[in-house]
């Protein structure tokens, strides 16, 4: 099955509300927002950004939270430290409470092209890209991880994220 790129910033979008998501405690946690993505999102980096290739400026959604079967606009900014080449991937992980619905390795390169760029991606970047998020997504409970990595297995980004439908 083929999951395209461009389908994640939706899915992940659509977590927004996880930013306020805290476990039910005695003792109250608090949001690390160091990892949070810049912008109007509900993303999340893995670890310290510094660590990446792909240093993200700004990722905005509107709306903010995503609606079942309306348009998202997704405009993101970043600046790629390193030239990403061929061969370059992505691991998707998509759950829906405790069950893996996606679970796949995609050509990055390939799925960059769902936002009219091409590799090598090097330097500056900004898109726009509009998607309709499907109307038919069942209430729950859903997580998203994007894993990239070079060719030669360095990491670009790393991103997570929880929504609540």
């Amino acid at each position: 099955m083929k999951f395209s790129l461009i389908f994640v910033p939706p899915f992940l979008s659509a977590f927004v509300a996880s930013k306020s998501f805290l476990f039910a405690t005695e003792q109250q946690t608090l949001v690390d927002d160091s990892l949070s993505v810049p912008g109007e999102n509900p993303l999340e980096f893995c670890s310290d950004q510094s660590d990446y290739i792909l240093t993200i400026d700004n990722v905005d959604l509107d709306p903010n939270p995503p609606q079942k079967g309306k348009p998202l606009q997704i405009k993101a900014r970043g600046n790629f430290t390193e030239k990403v080449e061929q061969d370059a991937y992505i691991d998707i992980q998509v759950k829906y409470g405790l069950i893996t619905l996606v679970n796949t390795k995609a050509d990055l390169c390939d799925q960059m092209k769902e936002v009219d760029e091409t590799c090598p991606l090097d330097g500056a970047k900004a898109f726009t890209k509009r998607v309709t998020l499907p109307k038919e997504i069942p209430p729950g409970t859903y997580t998203v991880l994007a894993d990239a990595y070079t060719k030669d297995d360095d990491r670009i980004t790393c991103l997570k994220a929880t929504v609540h439908f």
